[in-house]
């Protein structure tokens, strides 16, 4: 069985993991004494506009484009701003380059099967397991389908089910486009990370942040298509700190949000310091999230005296 989960694995780069998610956005206003939550969701506009920014010195241009990297088919966004800048670029960096599925199989398998020998339902406490076996046979999955496999996988895994059911295409995602327009341009394709040091984050995670993370996903995977329909909408509206709130829900733990997004964009900061010493134009594509909040690739940047200007379009 885990075989099969292997190689049919739909590995997109780590966020997406995170998509399980509260389904709407609430702001609280003020009514007397009591505080009363009202609901904002997103819509979709006609015209989609995702976020774009820019950084330049004298022979360097680095655009920062944040991507989803699952969409519906059919979404146009590459247009206007976005297509302007990404053919003025000489090269595309994303956060990895996919290798051959075969590769990507090998990759998974040394690295997702569990060698304690002790099976995924039993590191789960009773209560746990029940209701990760409820939402297995909700799914209609054999409920040890994940029981050789690490909890990591298993939540990768589960969260991305209902997305594939909503009409999400695993070929659809932002990336794809990107490679595809670049691979036409033969311009060069740059990834700053490896497969390996991909599932590497998940993997080397302590087994109960693991397990944490599989609760989480298993809690709010009911909300997981409606949670994705509004981080849709809030980047096609550019609307980036709401996205960052809706994109980063499963990262409350410390552990989790330091290894999956803060850390690697303190590694993605010091490439930009450095690859701005060398003269071209770069068209950077990262998950959404990694350029919202606190701790933003942009205010990272920002840190480093590196000018980040929002492009208006």
């Amino acid at each position: 069985m885990a075989r099969r989960w292997l190689s049919n694995v739909l590995l997109f780069p780590l966020y997406l993991s995170l998509t399980a998610c509260p389904a709407t956005r609430a702001d609280t206003v003020s009514a007397g004494d009591n505080a009363v939550a009202t609901v904002t969701p997103a819509v979709m506009p006609d015209d989609p506009d995702p976020a774009l920014w820019v950084i330049k010195d004298e022979d360097t241009t680095i655009y920062l484009f944040g991507t989803v990297h699952i969409l519906k088919p059919g979404m146009t966004w590459f247009d206007e701003a976005v297509k302007e800048s990404f053919d003025a670029s000489d090269e595309l960096v994303i956060e990895m380059i996919k290798p051959d599925p075969a590769v990507m199989t090998k990759i998974v398998t040394d690295l997702a099967i569990d060698k304690t020998g002790v099976s995924l339902r039993d590191k789960l406490t009773a209560e746990d397991r029940t209701d990760f076996e409820a939402t297995m046979t909700r799914l209609g999955l054999p409920v040890a389908a994940f029981d050789p496999l690490d909890p990591w996988f298993a939540s990768v895994n589960l969260s991305l089910i209902p997305l594939m059911r909503n009409g999400y295409a695993a070929d659809q995602g932002v990336e794809d486009e990107l490679l595809a327009h670049a691979r036409a341009r033969a311009i060069k394709i740059t990834g700053l990370e490896t497969p390996e040091q991909q599932l590497g984050f998940f993997d080397n995670l302590p087994e109960d942040v693991q397990i944490r993370f599989l609760n989480f996903t298993v809690d709010t995977i009911a909300e997981a298509a409606d949670g994705m329909e509004q981080m849709v909408a809030e980047w096609a509206n550019a609307n980036v700190d709401a996205l960052g709130e809706l994109m980063n829900a499963g990262l409350e733990d410390k552990i989790l949000y330091e290894t999956l997004l803060v850390n690697r964009n303190i590694t993605w900061a010091e490439w930009v310091d450095q690859r701005m010493a060398q003269p071209g134009t770069v068209f950077l594509a990262v998950g959404a999230g990694h350029l919202a909040g606190e701790s933003s690739l942009q205010a990272l940047l920002t840190k480093k005296g590196i000018v980040v200007e929002r492009i208006e379009y």
